[in-house]
């Protein structure tokens, strides 16, 4: 069972040919509102493309903003620990897709801002614990420190990307970060093995984008290339990926199963509008990689030389 602390945001999304550079105005077509916000996409993806028993902890503003992403989490299955905030709105997400699928996301974090350590619900039957970047870190650091201390393994998605203090990357299990946020918190801009180098995490994932995904844990590294998909709209991508990565490493999957699953319900995502509108079913996952073929020798080769570990001894 997972407990997802975090985010929840109401996201106003509208399409349009490309993102707009500073001071540049461009016109727009769609117009859509639709639940997201990190935590609650990853609490999603956890119960409906990992098929996993999830709850998740998040804070709402006492405003109709709040209500789809109620429903949107009922839907899916998760069970809700609601802080109702008086004083501030539900969080909001303001993003422009690009007709490339890129897209550029403004967050008011409201409600998100009023979590607090004491919100933590017990931790009796979790086996996993995980927490994001969009609700204040002193939080973040106190859940991750109460998850420890109870054998719940940690698992930070450290994004949006800031420096991690080292007392909460001295509680955690897993971090997962993408090539960006890797730089920031191993505070070093060289190659994907020289990043993981400096991060004394037991286990590190890195997404890739289209390139796909590598990971090293203890002395051992991996990398599963992308998989093949038209993409329209890559946000939740990444949430979709941790949290199904998650689900799937508790329900015992070793650390390959669990990023190849991952992966194919990322590439899933990018194919559907949306965040939370966006994230497959389990049995949709399974369809989709039934259909894939396993990634050659080649590929697996150019994955390894762009993160660069066949020029770095593995850790």
């Amino acid at each position: 069972m997972i407990l997802v602390a975090g985010s929840a945001n109401l996201d106003f999304v509208v399409r349009a040919p490309h993102i707009p550079a500073p001071g540049e105005t461009v016109l727009g077509r769609d117009f859509q509102t639709v639940p997201g916000g990190k935590g609650a996409n990853q609490a999603v993806a956890c119960a409906r493309a990992g098929g996993a028993a999830t709850h998740m902890l998040l804070a709402l503003g006492a405003d109709a903003f709040a209500v789809p992403l109620e429903a949107s989490l009922q839907a899916a299955g998760v069970q809700m620990h609601v802080v109702r905030v008086q004083d501030q709105a539900t969080g909001t997400a303001f993003i422009c897709v690009a007709d490339d699928a890129e897209n550029a996301i403004t967050v008011a974090p409201g409600a998100n801002q009023a979590l607090r350590a004491a919100d933590l619900p017990a931790l009796a039957g979790f086996t996993h614990l995980l927490l994001q970047l969009e609700t204040p870190m002193a939080p973040v650091t106190a859940y991750a420190k109460a998850a420890r201390a109870k054998g719940v393994k940690v698992v930070l998605n450290a994004a949006p990307a800031q420096t991690l203090p080292p007392d909460l990357l001295a509680l955690l299990d897993v971090l997962i970060v993408n090539e960006g946020e890797l730089a920031v918190v191993a505070n070093l801009s060289g190659s994907i093995a020289q990043n993981l180098a400096r991060i004394e995490v037991p286990c590190v994932v890195v997404t890739l984008g289209h390139r796909g995904c590598c990971a090293r844990v203890k002395g051992a590294v991996f990398c599963q290339p992308a998989f093949e998909v038209i993409p329209i709209d890559s946000t939740g991508a990444g949430d979709t990926f941790c949290g199904v990565l998650v689900a799937a490493l508790s329900q015992g999957q070793n650390l390959p199963q669990a990023l190849r699953l991952a992966s194919a319900a990322g590439a899933l995502a990018c194919t559907r509008l949306g965040a939370q509108s966006s994230i497959p079913t389990q049995s949709e996952v399974a369809a989709f990689l039934a259909a894939q073929p396993a990634a050659t020798e080649a590929q697996n080769a150019e994955l390894r030389r762009f993160c660069g570990f066949d020029r770095l001894t593995p850790i």
